[in-house]
């Protein structure tokens, strides 16, 4: 058992797929935490995910979502508050790129594969956002959190035109913060976690090489899912009350670490 600091909080979480997902972890150490929840996730997702499994272990009801379709949001949140009167928590762990999955390079990107890439992961936080604050749904000072990269600030390449929707989520996140804030004293953030092994996260050209680089650049290593999942329950917690509108950096240091020992050494090895 956790130390019940969700004691009580109830909530929506975003994207658990199968037990790598950063989602999934939230979820399990939500539960641990005292919190109750709903699980969401687009329909396909569910049919090829083990969200079923995540459910029966934390005693949660399943609703699907997507994400892209107005009519699918009013139907969570509505579900969500006949169940719940309001939440004080939700997770927004969505995103997809077509263009990564069908290898296109950023220089020769299909515009259509954007928009929905755009939709999926960035519009959609939009949406939420919206739909909560025009329903009334979030209790004052509850908590909402989209996950991002760092890839919104800096270029990787193989990241593709996700790195636009990244920088499109926490500017939604900072807009929205304000609006919520002075409507309900709702927070909102984004977390812009290290690499991290998901289904969606593997799915990048080169994600292997660049979670060792990323762990040999950050002073404190990578952070996994676990560590992730231990900082949204902070941040949904009483004890980040004044927290909002922030891109929180969970990286080990990465996003302040010009260049490391590690790999100072790995370049004098191979010169």
């Amino acid at each position: 058992m956790g130390n019940q600091i969700l004691k009580g909080k109830k909530g929506i979480i975003f994207g658990a797929l199968n037990d790598q997902s950063i989602a999934w972890k939230v979820a399990e150490t939500c539960h641990e935490e005292g919190a109750e929840f709903i699980l969401t996730n687009a329909p396909i997702a569910m049919r090829m995910g083990a969200i079923n499994e995540l459910a029966e272990k934390t005693k949660s009801e399943i609703v699907a979502c997507d994400v892209t379709l107005q009519e699918d949001m009013d139907k969570l949140v509505d579900k969500a508050m006949s169940k719940f009167g309001k939440v004080d928590f939700i997770l927004h762990s969505v995103g997809m790129s077509l263009n990564v999955r069908k290898g296109k390079a950023y220089t020769d990107l299909n515009y259509e594969f954007m928009k929905k890439t755009f939709d999926i992961s960035a519009m959609s936080f939009h949406r939420l956002l919206q739909t909560c604050y025009q329903k009334d749904a979030i209790n004052e000072w509850g908590s909402v959190i989209g996950l991002s990269y760092i890839a919104a600030q800096r270029v990787f390449p193989d990241y593709n035109e996700m790195a636009e929707s990244k920088a499109l989520l926490e500017s939604i996140g900072r807009s929205f913060g304000y609006h919520y804030g002075k409507f309900r004293k709702v927070r909102v953030n984004t977390i812009s976690q290290s690499p991290t092994a998901t289904t969606a996260g593997s799915g990048v050209s080169g994600f292997d090489a660049f979670m060792s680089y990323a762990d040999k650049m950050s002073p404190l290593g990578n952070a996994s899912g676990d560590d992730c999942a231990n900082y949204c329950v902070s941040l949904f917690s009483d004890y980040t009350k004044m927290v909002t509108m922030q891109n929180l950096f969970h990286d080990g240091g990465f996003s302040y670490t010009g260049i490391s020992q590690d790999v100072m050494d790995l370049f004098r090895e191979n010169s």
